[in-house]
């Protein structure tokens, strides 16, 4: 219909033209999630907001893997954007939330495009530190689930971390397992 109105040449140039958007906004690693999170921490260097900005989505995914992000999550997620002078309590509180909203509202559409954002601009020292947040955060109510733990897990895929960083951290968390709980459980040595 849009071809008898406008000809095809109109309709192919607007494909053409959406391509190309999409691509350069692909190339550009730049994700609307991220953008809305910076805009909220403009008195910090660009490069500096965005790697908050999606290190705190990051964080908001591994909570939300279970299709929830509970009280303990949040106040997680708070703590880990402040730890080592990171950010203070209210911009911590204010970047949680709008990341919490904006894995809750986007999802699986954004994880692996701001998770691979973060990996771009971080160093490896980041990258760890960021997957350790994500198993705390994972935590914060006692267990880590199993849907939480296979998301943790393509989280350190997505960061380009070796097999034995990633052992050694998930080390940290083995008894906060719900795999882990329910095998002592049945053993009957919870």
């Amino acid at each position: 219909m849009f071809r008898r109105i406008f000809g095809s040449s109109s309709t192919d140039a607007a494909v053409r033209e959406e391509a190309a958007l999409t691509e350069a906004a692909a190339v550009a690693g730049d994700t609307a999630t991220v953008r809305r999170i910076v805009a909220r921490l403009e008195s910090m260097p660009p490069e500096q907001a965005r790697l908050v900005a999606s290190a705190a989505y990051t964080l908001a995914r591994a909570a939300h893997a279970d299709l929830d992000i509970s009280a303990e999550e949040m106040v997680a997620i708070e703590q880990e954007l402040q730890a080592d002078g990171g950010l203070d309590e209210p911009t911590a509180v204010l970047v949680a939330e709008m990341a919490k909203l904006q894995a809750k509202t986007l999802g699986a559409t954004e994880n692996y495009v701001v998770t691979r954002e973060f990996a771009a601009i971080a160093d490896e020292a980041q990258k760890i530190r960021v997957l350790r947040a994500c198993f705390v955060v994972s935590a914060a109510n006692g267990v880590i689930s199993a849907e939480e733990s296979a998301a943790v897990n393509q989280i350190a895929n997505e960061l380009a971390l070796d097999a034995d960083t990633v052992s050694s951290i998930r080390a940290e968390f083995h008894e906060r397992l719900s795999s882990v709980q329910a095998v002592r459980r049945a053993a009957g040595g919870a």
